[in-house]
């Protein structure tokens, strides 16, 4: 049974979907609960997908096609059946003969949960690229961790984030198949003995006493748009080498017994655990040494099964490491060639040198991953005897280069005060560096790289980011997606470019009417969720200001909430004056471990306790926040806001991806030139965005001087003052002068930072405040707004993760397209 739609059997597929209800729960269709109907359909559905799966898998080991392999900590894929029966071309095909079953198809994609993999845009942005690699017809997998418990469920209680563990595995996962028979071995610890070959003569080195866990791979189909190709997302799950010890057990050393178990547990049991204490650390590093070394172990027993010559390895494997998380892939590829290969250093160095590639996630030198070196040392020590040797060579052509200059030595090595520091070995090992933004790679290459981007200009590239139309337009918004097809054709879902023929609708009075509609039914959509899930009523016909992202500092969660105080001192100083009504919607979560943050949602929240429950405003202003921010709820919010909050300190946001996909939806960015905005502000045209802020070279100027004094500018503007006054007086904590202590200091207290207000939002306030007036002016501008927000859905084309995906192809990877003929039914 074929599921695409030129071929799609309904009868055939609401039988099969009986058939599993039957044999998975022993229930007729009737009796079945939502989470088994959704689990029947799944299976229908995988059923389908294996058939093409097979069919993509032979015809790349028929072309011996190069294949990239994508190391990533994070997959945040989002609900799998919605986006394959999208990919499938067969979503309403199924949803009609649901229908006709009496099942609602949005009630059954309801019951699946968000594959809980990721944590933010990194992890949207691999499970982005997955989607566009499959879709392009380009060989790849992608390599993970099955995380166990993923970042957390985000509760809001008293205002408070509460994580609680994400159980997405609780019911199973339909759409993953384990693969017991590539499983590997991963080792910690122990020690090195150093011998020689008395044959060969080589030197050898074998780890001994060392701990051990068994990686399982489990696979999960990533399906292209309507091509029938299928490749891999390879996610690795622990488990103990021996289970259980009955020697140990019978000797009474019950401890001993389960450790192995334990350790195995440990290591997926959880997405980034808390690394600000010493045992989290350990964890973090075993969590990425041993997805690294079972997907490196794996791609070259699937290289040896068709060619002998492992030197060539790079001709048929391209490795991207996704930011630093991954880069321990450099080490331990040279180990693998070294250890088990028997080739020598340079034979090993060469196949490493020519096989890895590193993109750069972050400008911010606190993130660029260091490890120390006792650790790395203790718990990878054949690894950390490869990094001492790269660093003693890479060192040597330092001095060659620049003779008698120490200095670049210190800035430069990978073994540096006490740490290992993995983007240099990245770096230093990667063929290619790229940046992530064109704004981003030129601060990389100015700033915080530019002593290696000096010395080796030729690897460094900008690979700006990319958003799949098809999860967050096609999948997301499907009334505008119906629209845009009605009006220019469905061209656009594979080639998002296509989106430029709405330009000469702008000035249709007609077709902006109907584009307002659809935002305006999508707003009801999203206020009918809020009110579920908060108990807030707001109103669609206000404007939906929105800025959900994970919460950071640099992000400016702080600047946004402050400036909606002040406006609630406007208000209710000023009841007569002219406003237009706000919903301020924010969504976020904050690392377990990041205290500020956790402050900035308690505030968020307490300001949203008095300002909602504030008759005397008459509903002016409403802030929600949404909990448990995730895939599947951010596509309602794409689709429904007006405005795309992304107010990041200049300098600090490497791209965004947020802001395409609000582009894409028809919301203008409200933000500063960082990131991709500056690309994007290109794409629209300045007077279809708002603009405000330092720019990225004043916010440097600024920090390369030791920062500004935010005091004088809390002494000289009382309306800011009152606000930051706000803080400690007890408006917002029910009379706790001391609950958001912490927050007034950073802005102010020199002596609670390295310097006070770090990320400018004193600075910027004021700016930020016009930029907010002139949204207002905007928006009761009815034809106006309607042909801004028009303007952005017609520009975001160059946004697309395809775009991307095609520049890697041709400038780093070097893939060819390989096509997967229509399976013809039996």
């Amino acid at each position: 049974m074929l599921m695409y739609s030129d071929s799609f059997e309904k009868e055939t597929f609401k039988e099969t979907v009986k058939d599993n209800v039957k044999a998975l729960f022993r229930k007729q269709i009737e009796e079945a609960t939502p989470q088994q109907i959704f689990q029947a359909v799944s299976y229908a559905v995988k059923e389908i997908i294996i058939d093409d799966w097979l069919t993509t898998q032979a015809e790349y080991r028929k072309k011996d096609a190069k294949t990239v392999y994508y190391m990533s900590m994070e997959f945040l894929m989002g609900r799998a059946l919605g986006n394959n029966l999208i990919n499938m071309t067969a979503y309403k095909e199924v949803r009609e003969a649901l229908e006709e079953m009496n099942i609602d198809l949005n009630v059954i994609e309801d019951q699946e949960p968000d594959a809980a993999l990721g944590n933010g845009g990194l992890g949207r942005l691999a499970a982005c690229f997955l989607d566009s690699l499959a879709t392009l017809n380009y060989p790849a997998y992608g390599c993970g961790i099955r995380y166990r418990y993923g970042m957390f469920k985000q509760k809001i209680e008293n205002g408070y984030q509460v994580e609680t563990p994400d159980d997405w595995l609780k019911e199973g996962n339909p759409f993953e198949l384990r693969r017991e028979e590539y499983a590997k071995e991963v080792r910690f610890g122990g020690t090195i003995r150093f011998e020689k070959d008395p044959e060969t003569g080589k030197d050898t080195f074998i780890q001994e006493n060392y701990e051990s866990v068994r990686a399982v791979p489990y696979d999960m189909p990533i399906v292209g748009y309507g091509n029938h190709v299928v490749n891999t997302l390879r996610i690795w799950d622990a488990e103990a080498i021996t289970n259980f010890s009955l020697d140990s057990f019978d000797r009474g050393d019950y401890h001993k017994a389960v450790e192995q178990e334990n350790l195995a547990k440990r290591i997926v049991d959880v997405l980034y655990p808390n690394d600000n204490h010493y045992a989290g650390k350990e964890l973090r590093l075993k969590q990425q040494y041993f997805f690294i070394s079972a997907s490196l172990q794996a791609l070259i027993a699937k290289y040896k099964k068709h060619h002998d010559d492992i030197r060539k390895l790079y001709e048929k494997v391209a490795i991207q490491m996704n930011d630093t998380h991954p880069t321990v892939a450099v080490p331990e590829l040279m180990r693998l060639l070294i250890d088990v290969e028997g080739l020598d250093w340079e034979e090993a160095w060469e196949v490493t040198t020519k096989t890895c590639a590193y993109t750069n996630h972050t400008i911010m030198a606190e993130a660029l991953e260091k490890w120390p070196m006792d650790l790395f040392s203790r718990l990878l020590p054949r690894i950390f005897q490869i990094v001492q040797e790269i660093d003693r060579r890479f060192i040597s052509e330092i001095r060659a280069k620049y003779p008698g200059q120490e200095e670049k030595v210190e800035k430069m090595s990978i073994l540096w005060g006490g740490q290992v520091r993995m983007a240099h070995m990245a770096i230093i090992a990667g063929y290619s560096v790229n940046g992530v933004a064109r704004l981003h790679t030129e601060i990389l290459k100015g700033q915080e790289l530019k002593d290696f981007y000096e010395m080796m200009p030729e690897k460094f590239n900008n690979k700006t980011n990319g958003i799949t139309q098809r999860r967050f337009l096609l999948h997301g918004n499907p009334l505008l997606a119906d629209w845009v097809t009605g009006r220019i054709g469905d061209g656009w879902i594979t080639d998002l470019s296509k989106l430029e023929n709405l330009k000469v609708l702008v000035n249709d009075e007609q077709a902006r009417r109907e584009f307002m509609q659809i935002k305006y039914k999508n707003k009801v959509r999203l206020a009918k969720y809020i009110k579920e899930h908060n108990g807030i009523n707001v109103d669609p016909r206000s404007i939906f200001d929105v800025q959900v992202k994970r919460l950071h500092e640099y992000k400016r969660q702080l600047l946004n909430i402050l400036h909606i105080m002040y406006l609630y001192n406007q208000i209710k100083e000023h009841p007569e004056m002219s406003f237009y009504p706000r919903t301020f919607i924010f969504g976020a979560k904050a690392a377990a471990g990041y205290l500020r943050a956790k402050e900035t949602i308690k505030l968020i929240n307490s300001v949203a306790d008095v300002v909602n429950n504030d008759r005397s405003i008459n509903g002016k202003l409403k802030i929600v926040f949404i909990e448990d921010y995730r895939v599947s709820n951010a596509e309602l919010l794409f689709a429904a806001a007006d405005v795309s909050e992304q107010i990041s300190t200049a300098s600090k946001e490497a791209s965004g991806t947020g802001n395409m996909k609000f582009m894409l939806n028809g919301a203008p960015t409200l933000g500063t030139m960082d990131g991709a905005n500056v690309e994007i502000v290109e794409e629209v045209g300045a007077e279809n965005a708002f603009i405000f802020g330092l720019s990225s070279q004043e916010v440097i100027n600024y920090e390369n001087n030791g920062g500004y004094n935010p005091v004088d500018i809390y002494f000289n503007d009382w309306e800011l003052k009152r606000v930051i006054d706000q803080l400690m007086d007890g408006t917002y904590s029910g009379g706790d002068h001391n609950m958001y202590r912490n927050l007034y200091n950073s802005l102010l207290n020199t002596q609670c930072t390295d310097r006070a207000d770090t990320y400018f939002i004193l600075k910027d306030f004021r700016s930020y405040v016009e930029a907010q007036k002139k949204v207002e002016a905007a928006y009761r501008d009815e034809n106006r707004w309607s042909k801004i927000a028009m303007m952005n859905t017609a520009c975001s084309g160059k946004f697309t993760s395809d775009r991307t995906i095609e520049e890697y192809v041709k400038d780093i990877w070097k893939l060819e397209k390989v096509g997967v003929s229509l399976v013809q039914p039996e």
